[in-house]
């Protein structure tokens, strides 16, 4: 390293306190010095500064940002409606960001926070953890190597809990989306179903999530995605569903086999290494796919500080980008899009706002 950075971290407990951890993603850096913490909750406040051994903590991030210079600034809390103020303050001091996910509620918030940290000439990072970890990495890494031939379809699955539908999307969905787009690149166009109990959508269904992420409506979405790649990406998500927490995750697709991952870090994979499904056969079953590291997902929060870090000195954008987490939800609201135009949605979306506003508000008689 040839400099230093002096991080910083805004949290707000009670409201989104400090996302998956985000605050502590600089531990044991060689390159970083964990310099304060901003929290406006005293006791939350207290709490970070003994978890982070900042020496300093305020109530108000302005207040940190103006008197403390920090070079990185994670923006912790999981509710998105402070994200583009807190996210354009850090900017606006000279800081690079990393940003808990969802980074932003709409499209146009995201565009804002791409724009301004490129005027600025500094970088956006947002935890979208998994592809940090050198397990999915190696995975991409042997899809390109021809492991299951040539990829064709990606399966992504929610975990299809209480949360199932909209909110279930826009909660862990994110972080599919993103894992979809490091796989096998841009969306160029999509198309979606979204239903509540096997009916279509109306205004009166679109509600709030249980935090602060946007409006929901659903609670069953299949999205189909046409890849730039020619790779064909389904989504699918239905509330209450037996063996949720089994159900998160993905298979990919090959002409020669199929690769079915579980868990936001790959924590299950497997291999089925052959063209044809015809489990019955003798020697046909699924096997464990080895020779990929084993990496909790908590670990990604530091690989992602690692990566801002090289692509600030690099001048590249970071793995997982605010450019990335805008394409990763309009893979999202897409969805809505769709379902009320009942067309296509070409990317990038000509409509920079959330779908459901619009769509919830009464039509004048």
């Amino acid at each position: 390293m040839t400099r230093r950075y002096r991080a910083a971290a805004i949290g707000r407990t009670g409201r989104g306190n400090y996302g998956h951890g985000l605050h502590m993603a600089y531990t044991d850096h060689p390159a970083v010095d964990f310099v304060a913490i901003a929290d406006p909750d005293d006791e939350g406040r207290t709490k970070a500064q003994t978890e982070t051994g900042a020496a300093a903590a305020y109530p108000d991030y302005r207040e940190m940002l103006r008197e403390q210079s920090p070079d990185i600034v994670s923006v912790c809390p999981r509710w998105t409606d402070c994200h583009l103020e807190m996210v354009i303050a850090c900017l606006e001091a000279g800081a690079h960001v990393y940003c808990e996910k969802p980074m932003t509620w709409n499209l146009a918030e995201g565009d804002a926070i791409v724009s301004r940290a490129r005027e600025a000439g500094l970088k956006v990072a947002v935890a979208h953890q998994a592809v940090y970890l050198p397990r999915i990495q190696g995975l991409r890494r042997i899809l390109r190597e021809g492991r299951i031939g040539e990829v064709q379809a990606i399966h992504a699955h929610g975990k299809q809990d209480r949360r199932g539908g909209g909110e279930d999307m826009i909660v862990l969905g994110t972080h599919l989306f993103n894992m979809m787009r490091f796989f096998v690149g841009d969306v160029r166009w999509m198309s979606a179903q979204v239903t509540v109990e096997g009916r279509e959508l109306t205004p009166e269904d679109v509600r709030e999530a249980g935090e602060p992420v946007g409006p929901v409506a659903g609670d069953c979405v299949n999205s189909y995605f046409a890849f730039e790649s020619g790779v064909a990406g389904f989504f699918d998500s239905r509330k209450d569903q037996v063996g949720s927490n089994k159900r998160y995750g993905m298979e990919i697709v090959g002409s020669e086999g199929v690769i079915s991952l579980r868990g936001g870090a790959g924590s299950e994979l497997a291999i089925y290494p052959h063209p044809v499904f015809l489990p019955a056969d003798a020697g046909q079953g699924w096997q464990p796919l080895e020779g990929l590291p084993e990496d909790e997902l908590p670990s990604g929060n530091q690989r992602a500080i690692a990566d801002l870090i090289e692509a600030a000195d690099e001048d590249r954008e970071p793995l997982s980008s605010a450019a990335g987490a805008v394409a990763a939800l309009e893979m999202i609201l897409g969805a809505y899009e769709s379902q009320i135009t009942g067309a296509r949605v070409t990317m990038p979306m000509a409509n920079r706002e959330h779908p459901l506003v619009a769509f919830r508000e009464p039509r004048p008689r």
